[in-house]
């Protein structure tokens, strides 16, 4: 497991204290000063570690003690949001991708593996909507009836919730587009990802901008435009100051191979492939990961490009 922050380590030390506690407001106090700790310490952990393998088995005992604590705290918000962005993550960066890179080998593994990722972005929005709920008491149901106005009550506070609940429901979506459920919260996600945008851009160094960049590629038939997603990626490039991989990575898939683009196609990868991990050493995992996309993805030109 990864080398725990001071954080981290008072919290272990507190779920014993808290496991022997009786009185009911002492053990929730112990319980919500475990989930501040946790929830705060263990994610960056994580994020700044570059074995992907590592995290990948480290993680679901992390989300399952997450489970737990929500359980007995259920309106703890670092918690619930922990407990969202660490499914998205997770059902991306070791299920979805795995599939991907399984599925000319095993096809069958691999549409069982996606459709287990999709269970895992539902399950993750749902902690997202219980983390905005809080702040905006009938999000959930107001979200699909009146976007707008819900969303007018969000703060710069809810952009870590908004975005990786939007997320969620976008992955979900991504892998069963036939899910009438989830087709009709497309307006949904695309609203609540503009207003994380407007609360604040820079989120993530950048990846609000990564979200519509795909976003506007994939419904250039339907009201989204190309250019529109080269500015995104323009953006997001400039916020991150070379630092990450993601937009790289993500306009070589949205844009370049619909495009026919062989040319941008590899020097978006190889400048993918550039990034130094050790620059922005809280993207250190997600680098790592993405530039394992990008070589798989240079592996694959020839069955991706006609020329």
């Amino acid at each position: 497991m990864p080398a725990l922050p001071h954080t981290s380590i008072r919290a272990f030390a507190l779920a014993g204290v808290a496991l022997s506690l009786s009185g009911c407001s002492i053990k929730r106090m112990a319980i919500n000063s475990l989930g501040d700790a946790l929830s705060s310490g263990s994610s960056s952990t994580f994020a700044k570690d570059d074995d992907p393998e590592l995290v990948r088995d480290a993680i679901p005992f992390a989300l399952k003690t997450i489970e737990s604590l929500i359980d007995a705290s259920p309106r703890h918000q670092g918690l619930l949001t922990a407990a969202v962005s660490g499914f998205t993550q997770y059902g991306y960066a070791f299920i979805q991708q795995e599939a991907d890179f399984t599925e000319a080998q095993d096809l069958d593994r691999a549409t069982q593996m996606r459709q287990r990722a999709k269970r895992l972005y539902l399950r993750a929005a749902d902690y997202g909507l219980r983390g905005l709920e809080l702040d905006i008491p009938g999000f959930r149901e107001r979200i699909m009836s009146d976007a707008d106005g819900t969303l007018t009550k969000a703060t710069k506070k809810d952009v870590p919730l908004l975005y990786w609940t939007a997320a969620a429901w976008g992955g979900a979506l991504a892998i069963d587009v036939n899910d009438s459920e989830l087709a009709i919260r497309q307006t949904a996600i695309e609203k609540m990802m503009h207003r994380a945008l407007a609360l604040d851009e820079s989120f993530e160094m950048g990846a609000l901008h990564d979200f519509f960049m795909t976003w506007e590629a994939a419904h250039a038939s339907a009201g989204g435009s190309v250019a529109k997603a080269r500015e995104h990626f323009a953006r997001a490039t400039q916020l991150a100051s070379g630092r990450r991989a993601a937009p790289y990575v993500g306009l070589a898939e949205a844009v370049s191979i619909t495009e026919n683009n062989k040319k941008e196609f590899e020097s978006l990868l190889q400048q993918a492939l550039a990034v130094d991990i050790n620059k922005a050493p809280e993207q250190r995992l997600a680098n790592v990961i993405m530039q394992r996309r990008a070589r798989w993805l240079l592996g694959r030109i020839d069955d991706l490009f006609v020329d």
